[in-house]
């Protein structure tokens, strides 16, 4: 058996060929990343006005600056986190289990991060704070949102988002315009051969990120980088993967997660994905690869062997591995789709993993008018407006926030624990 397993060794020979590969002159694939990065400045300049635009107080400055009324959103969420008024993390314990809180004793290296999709208009989030607030419930530790950029932009939202993030203390992930869902600059479909449902087979393949455009993600991420401070996008596309891989390896402090969508869905892909993160980590042992979305196919014997392949890789207190507890009622899963419970077995032995809610217990969502649909997420918002959608997406972006808490009590009930925004909820 070990002459056999032997066989597996990559050679040497094989590695620096790989390397001699990467940093030839001519290669075509680094020169034009590298053509990239000078574009903006080159590495401690990109880095440096991203730190600039990241800073709280600049995010406010601009919003004020073009009379923005999430000024006073954010003033009042401030205000609120600083006199207390939302439920500490001791006190939501008192409230799920009574006085046997005070002396029960909670393992805080298996936190399982609180997570909610898509908060895609930042009024929503204010409106959540204040029921959080109003039902002394938790908010989500992180937030992933997937309207478009340019519509966000036209808003001032990347701002709004990124300086709430900051206040609240949660991470948060931002979807870039760039993909084969999307038009191009030029109002014509990135992806020529894809339309609405009629061509439905043609996304069998992925969306992906088809030819030029590959190099037009980085550029957009680093726009969105330098200018608003966006650290950490969704990554739908094996190849923008690598091309993030190797921003981060040049020096720029990008972060990503992996989106559901690029389809992995057992160990042997999610080796894939990490060994690539492995080849092309820092000499600090570090990835950008901050989040790695798994299938909503994938049991929980994946999820444990993903765990074990991210910690043979050191990853284990990078990478988190996140994870669907529910999905939107329509459009993306068959329903009923509920994996709360299969999410209390490991979440006791898996560290570093996130419960993403997407929509609202099947139960509930069976019982609204309007249940939540993922193709709503890239309607534009002047049609959401002009269709009186907003009322009814804003009901079913609360149920999500209900079904956070949910899994939160869940797993109190059973002595684990969880990470929620953590400027709000003192421990």
């Amino acid at each position: 058996m070990n002459d056999l397993r032997e066989r597996l060794r990559i050679k040497d020979e094989n590695l620096r060929e790989i390397n001699d590969f990467l940093l030839r002159e001519d290669n075509p694939l680094i020169n034009g990343l590298l053509r990239i990065v000078e574009k903006y400045g080159g590495v401690d300049e990109i880095n440096r006005k991203a730190r600039e635009a990241r800073k709280l107080e600049n995010l406010i400055a601009r919003l004020r600056a073009k009379n923005s009324p999430y000024v006073k959103n954010l003033e009042w969420l401030i205000e609120q986190r600083d006199k207390g008024a939302f439920i500490t993390i001791p006190e939501y314990r008192r409230k799920i289990l009574g006085d046997k809180a005070d002396s029960m004793k909670f393992d805080e290296s298996f936190a399982v991060t609180l997570e909610i999709s898509a908060c895609n208009f930042f009024p929503w989030l204010i409106e959540e704070a204040k029921k959080a607030i109003a039902q002394q419930d938790l908010m989500p530790g992180r937030f992933i949102r997937v309207r478009s950029m340019k519509e966000q932009a036209e808003d001032n939202e990347p701002f709004a988002f990124a300086a709430a993030m900051q206040i609240i203390g949660a991470s948060y992930v931002e979807t870039l315009d760039t993909k084969g869902t999307m038009l191009g600059p030029d109002g014509q479909p990135i992806n020529v051969h894809l339309g609405g449902p009629e061509t439905i087979t043609g996304y069998f393949g992925g969306v992906g990120v088809p030819n030029e455009y590959a190099l037009k993600w980085i550029d957009e991420f680093l726009h969105y980088y330098t200018e608003c401070g966006v650290r950490q996008v969704l990554n739908v596309n094996t190849g923008t993967v690598m091309l993030g891989y190797w921003l981060h390896k040049l020096g720029i402090d990008v972060e990503f997660k992996i989106s559901v969508y690029l389809g992995n869905d057992n160990p042997y892909a999610c080796l894939w994905t990490l060994m690539t993160a492995k080849l092309f980590s820092r000499d600090d042992g570090t990835t950008p690869l901050l989040g790695f979305n798994l299938s909503n196919s994938i049991n929980n014997r994946t999820i444990e062997l993903s765990a074990y392949i991210r910690k043979a890789f050191d990853f284990e207190d990078i990478t988190r591995i996140e994870h669907h507890i529910v999905e939107t009622y329509k459009s993306i899963v068959r329903q009923p789709y509920n994996r709360l419970d299969e999410l209390l077995e490991i979440a006791d032995h898996v560290k570093n993993i996130s419960a993403k809610h997407e929509g609202a217990s099947p139960e509930i969502e069976k019982t609204r008018e309007h249940p939540s649909d993922i193709l709503e997420y890239f309607i534009p918002k002047k049609d959401i407006i002009e269709k009186g959608l907003m009322p009814k997406l804003l009901i079913n972006y609360l149920d999500k926030h209900d079904s956070v808490n949910r899994t939160a009590r869940a797993l109190t009930e059973r002595g684990l624990t969880f990470i929620a925004a953590q400027n709000l909820h003192r421990k």
